[in-house]
């Protein structure tokens, strides 16, 4: 599926059930009844805290696609500014470790879920379980990565969790093995990522601004993603990791360009053949057939002559993308020619409102909602 195919109804993604745990069966992010099992999660968290604090820019690709643009940060799929949100009742914990407390002391809530069947065990659900806004929540016994676009393999996200998953486990390996007790470990951890933690509202015009003075990046489109790929940290963490060499990490950076480039062109290519065959001709013959009845063609011949103006301008602009340097071709693309495409389809809806049923010549929004009522 395109993760937007239509402008003000809701797209589609993916939420990508994550988990890390043992041969034996040892779940990392079950909070356990154990005491022992209870420092395993929240040492687990810290270094998931820490993976997704320094390679931020990193998980932020693992979701970025020119459909995904659309939708992250669009109210209907988190922001594009990647947090943790481990819980509120977590988020305490975390405060209490920072400030000298013990690694234990976390007791993750559950609520008893009503199904309406006797004959069935108990369900009960997670209690953090709450934001719905945040890009990487808790739930009870794994993480969900809810930025995933519907039309993306999983596997790269969720490799890509395991890579910065493994390089906090050996953050806090190396600060134990070098002298610092477990908890000392942990607490340092938490201290100095800990503001990747939000369990506050994603969609809160407030956040982004919060998470620029956190130190948190905010790319809000592929190419920015792109170029932070290959960065001399990123490289590093799949190098040690042994998930990339430097070599491939260059040829997943220009095979995301290329995914991209090839996207948005052939979006705005079929955009164009739509308006040549298909809408302009149906302006033209909305405007013929009303030619008798002039004082009621109200606002059509303004706006039927600016959908053929804004068209021939698309077209203009996608013959100047620039070839060659591939990260200048996709700057293009999103900051030119998307927003040029925007102005065209806003301008085809109007129009869409005006034509009768049989002139306009594709399916409308009408009949992609409510055709099954009928």
């Amino acid at each position: 599926f395109h993760e937007k195919p239509f402008a003000g109804i809701n797209g589609s993604g993916k939420h990508a059930n994550w988990s890390v745990g043992t041969d034996t069966g040892l779940n990392f992010f079950h909070p356990g009844k154990t005491d022992e099992a209870r420092k395993v999660f929240v040492t687990a968290i810290a270094c998931l805290a820490y993976g997704l604090c320094q390679y931020n820019e990193a998980m932020r690709c693992a979701v970025a696609s020119a459909g995904n643009d659309h939708r992250l940060g669009a109210q209907e799929a988190p922001p594009a500014i990647i947090s943790l949100y481990p819980g509120e009742g977590f988020q305490a914990h975390v405060e209490a470790i920072v400030a000298g407390g013990d690694l234990l002391g976390y007791t993750a809530e559950r609520k008893a879920q009503s199904t309406g069947c006797t004959a069935s065990m108990p369900v009960e659900a997670n209690c953090e379980d709450r934001n719905r806004t945040a890009p990487f929540p808790f739930c009870g016994n794994r993480f969900e990565f809810r930025a995933v676009g519907s039309s993306q393999n999983c596997a790269f996200p969720v490799m890509l969790c395991n890579a910065v998953m493994a390089a906090g486990m050996a953050h806090v390996a190396r600060l134990i093995e070098g002298g610092t007790s477990h908890r000392d470990a942990v607490a340092q951890t938490f201290k100095e990522n800990r503001h990747v933690i939000f369990t506050g509202n994603g969609y809160s015009d407030v956040w982004p601004l919060e998470a620029s003075m956190r130190g948190l990046p905010n790319l809000r489109t592929t190419p920015e993603a792109i170029a932070a790929w290959d960065s001399v940290k990123n490289k590093a963490l799949f190098r040690t990791m042994g998930v990339f060499t430097n070599e491939e990490t260059e040829a997943v950076k220009h095979i995301m360009y290329e995914n991209y480039i090839t996207s948005l062109t052939v979006e705005a290519q079929t955009l164009l053949q739509m308006l040549e065959t298909g809408i302009v001709p149906a302006c033209a013959q909305d405007l013929e057939e009303g030619a008798a009845f002039s004082k009621l063609a109200g606002e059509r011949p303004a706006l039927y002559e600016r959908i053929a103006e804004e068209s021939e301008k698309l077209q203009g602009l996608l013959d100047m993308t620039p070839r060659g340097d591939a990260a200048e071709e996709a700057v293009y693309l999103c900051s030119v020619v998307k927003p040029q495409m925007g102005a065209v389809r806003e301008l085809v809806d109007k129009a869409e409102g005006l034509m009768r049923r049989g002139v306009y010549p594709y399916p409308s929004y009408e009949e992609l909602l409510y055709a099954h009522h009928h």
